[in-house]
Order: C-alpha cells, then structure tokens, then sequence
C-alpha cells in the first residue's frame, strides 16, 4: 500500500460522506485554519496545554510527514471551494521501540464536527494501515476527563487496555486480537 497517496470515499455514523485521505504539505493552510477555529478545552484535550497559536516548527510537524514512522490521514468534506478538513489523526512510531511494534496515537476533530465519527473512523483507517505496516500495538495518553476519546476506544472492536495515572489514562489497543 503506498500510503503517501492514500485515499478513500467513507461515511460518518450520520451518513455524511468524507474523504479520508493522507496528510499533504498543501493542507498547512487548512490544518492553521482548523487549529484556530478549536476552542480553548479542545486545544487543552488534544495537546495537554493551552496554546492560541500553532508555531512554524509544529505546522511543519503536522503535515510533512514521512509515512514510515509517522502517518497521517485527514478527513474532509466537500464545500463550495473544494473540500473542508474536519478532522484527523495520526501515528507515531518509536524506532527504538522494542517489539512487538508499537505507535503513538492521536486525534483531533473540528469544534462543529465532535460526535459525528470522525475519531472512530480515521482509527478504523489507520489501524488497517498500522496492520500492514507490522505494528501491534496503538499507546495514548487520553485526559481521564476526555470520556468521547475513551469511549471512541472501548467501541473500536479492538482489545483495549487501560491504565489510569493520575489526571490521564494510558490506552493500548492491540492490533491483533
């Protein structure tokens, strides 16, 4: 699978049909514009820490990535002006990991868009992704707050380990089983 060119026609639980493709460098102004548009909690839940602006270095972290050890999948609808992101996600992985291989996982969806799916079905895509790629593992750290990302989680239909630390909930979700 060439997953620098990955893309796929899918539908949200409410029948909303989206795009699901790889991250490209031409969607640095999409993902500012998204950014910006989150209210303040949803920045603190996605990144652990309020911030009203992403910098050069981490826009560039976003959306120039190299499809081995990161992979990053937005979802976009189509608007008047071609399509509008509403969400994605991502996996990272730690080459120095011991086996079996493990990556990092993450998620973030427009303020207007939570509840519709997104999370649940960009993790459907990447999860088949990390499968061909040899990983067995996805790890994340959730807020224990965060109970939507928790739940998106527990309805994955994959084997889910939780491990609550304090104020976070360290999630293993195994490839497979």
């Amino acid at each position: 699978m060439d997953v620098r060119s990955y893309s796929a026609a899918d539908a949200l639980k409410d029948g909303t049909l989206v795009i699901v493709r790889a991250i490209r460098h031409d969607d640095r102004a999409s993902v500012l514009a998204t950014f910006k548009s989150l209210d303040r909690e949803s920045v603190y839940t996605r990144l652990f820490t309020y911030k009203k602006e992403l910098t050069e270095a981490e826009l560039k972290q976003f959306t120039e990535v190299d499809f081995e050890n990161v992979v990053a999948l937005v979802v976009t609808i189509q608007s008047g002006e071609g399509g509008r992101l509403i969400g994605g996600g991502r996996y990272y992985v730690d080459a120095a990991s011991p086996a079996p291989r493990s990556a990092e996982l993450a998620f973030v969806t427009a303020d207007d868009w939570h509840g519709r799916g997104i999370a649940s079905l960009v993790l459907r895509h990447l999860a088949r992704i990390a499968r061909d790629q040899g990983i067995e593992t996805f790890e994340a750290e959730v807020l224990a707050q965060n109970r939507a990302m928790l739940a998106v989680f527990g309805r994955s239909g994959l084997k889910v380990i939780q491990r609550r630390d304090g104020n976070t909930v360290h999630v293993t979700l195994l490839l497979n089983e």
